[in-house]
């Protein structure tokens, strides 16, 4: 007879209700063995098309495709067991138009068995969330520094900084708000424009780089432990395991060079053999 797990992977219903209460901790994972660390302690763990950076060293998100997202989210889902995992739709796979959207959102949801997927972009996103929601998809928006849009953004830059420029996020923030988003991540806005949007909806609102004014955080899991070259300035380091990696790796060429390993006959000694 099979036993059952008693453990129940969170929902997008259950993120959503969290607005204003415990904060939301939330990390990225792409492997089943980081999944596994972090599930735990994380609430959300998403899948982020920052993959193609951290994994294959490309400049930018544009060029993953949704078969490398598909891909890392099944192995995700493999290692995790309480999380809510969230998948990233990458560039080209949902801003055609909303049907576009739910046809590879659907292909997400049924190819990894993720919870939610996650899409960037404000009130130009509105009407494809709303299209996507309706038929059974939980959506995660993403406003403030928009990763994808890089090529007209034209660097990753803070966004926000000037007061001037606030109405438009916050109009994004409420317009994928009432579109139906379970929740916002809200991505390098000064402070005081984080608290303001926070306090503007009704979803939760998961800052990286937004201050701890909102109502989660949410940090690439090899920016913080040290493993990523480039890290944002707003990424506070809790572990240095790129270092200790290198020495690990320095450690293990110097023993193949000297020879330095147990012959066979110690680990796997002859039976019978007369002293």
């Amino acid at each position: 007879m099979s036993v059952q797990s008693d453990i129940k992977r969170l929902t997008a219903p259950d993120i959503f209700a969290r607005k204003g209460a415990e904060p939301i901790v939330c990390l990225t994972s792409y492997h089943a063995h980081t999944a596994r660390l972090v599930d735990k302690y994380c609430d959300v763990i998403l899948v982020g098309d920052s993959l193609g950076m951290v994994m294959h060293g490309l400049e930018t998100t544009v060029p993953v495709t949704l078969e490398m997202m598909i891909l890392q989210g099944h192995a995700v889902m493999r290692g995790s067991r309480r999380a809510l995992v969230v998948v990233d739709m990458p560039f080209g796979s949902y801003e055609a138009s909303k049907e576009q959207a739910f046809m590879n959102a659907a292909r997400v949801l049924k190819e990894t068995g993720c919870g939610a997927i996650k899409v960037e972009g404000g009130a130009r996103m509105a009407e494809t969330i709303a299209f996507m929601v309706e038929r059974g998809v939980p959506v995660m928006a993403h406003v403030g520094l928009t990763p994808q849009s890089i090529n007209t953004l034209g660097s990753f830059r803070a966004q926000g900084r000037e007061e001037a420029d606030w109405a438009r996020i916050e109009q994004d923030t409420i317009a994928v708000a009432e579109a139906g988003a379970f929740s916002v991540v809200i991505e390098a806005v000064a402070e005081p424009l984080g608290r303001k949007l926070t306090a503007a909806v009704r979803i939760p609102t998961i800052g990286i780089g937004a201050s701890a004014a909102c109502d989660g955080q949410i940090l690439v899991l090899e920016d913080m432990l040290g493993l990523s070259p480039r890290v944002p300035k707003f990424v506070k380091r809790y572990g240095d395991l790129g270092l200790g990696i290198e020495k690990a790796v320095a450690d293990y060429a110097a023993d193949v060079r000297a020879r330095a390993f147990p012959g066979p006959e110690h680990v796997y000694p002859m039976k019978g053999k007369k002293a």
